[in-house]
């Protein structure tokens, strides 16, 4: 792999990763996995009354260094984020590694440092991990809620 790929601030974020652990209240917990590198990642959350904002989240990632450090930048900067900013970030992550797009903006703007992985197809997936529970999880607590009204 690249020097490019794992550069500092990459380790830097899966060595510091926030909301580590599970969320006893959460209103959902999805678990992804990575078939091509068996990476895993579990994402608790629970949302806002009204469901449209994240209140908390905590994640348990045993993934490469590129599946932590996306990981520590969905933990560090998804409370208090609309669920919509969530979604958004995960379709922009994905259109950066998969179709050349521009790295995310906003809050999720830290993402720009995996755009190296963009020439890894195989590291897409571990990479997109957290991004995809976490979206994952806030349709299911957005069900849940929906069928419990």
């Amino acid at each position: 792999m690249s020097a490019e790929l794992y550069h500092n601030r990459v380790l830097e974020l899966a060595a510091n990763i926030p909301h580590l652990g599970t969320l006893p209240d959460a209103d959902a917990s999805v678990e992804k996995l990575s078939r091509v590198c068996g990476s895993v990642v579990r994402v608790d959350v629970r949302l806002s009354e009204d469901g449209d904002t994240v209140e908390a989240i905590a994640v348990d990632p045993k993934a490469c260094a590129l599946g932590q450090a996306a990981t520590a930048i969905l933990a560090e900067h998804a409370v208090g984020a609309p669920v919509d900013d969530v979604f958004a970030a995960r379709d922009a992550l994905k259109a950066m590694l998969k179709d050349n797009g521009e790295p995310p903006k906003g809050r999720f703007a830290e993402l720009r440092h995996l755009e190296g992985v963009a020439d890894y197809p195989p590291r897409h997936t571990s990479t997109m991990l957290a991004f995809d529970a976490a979206c994952a999880a806030i349709e299911t607590a957005r069900t849940k809620r929906a069928a419990a009204a």
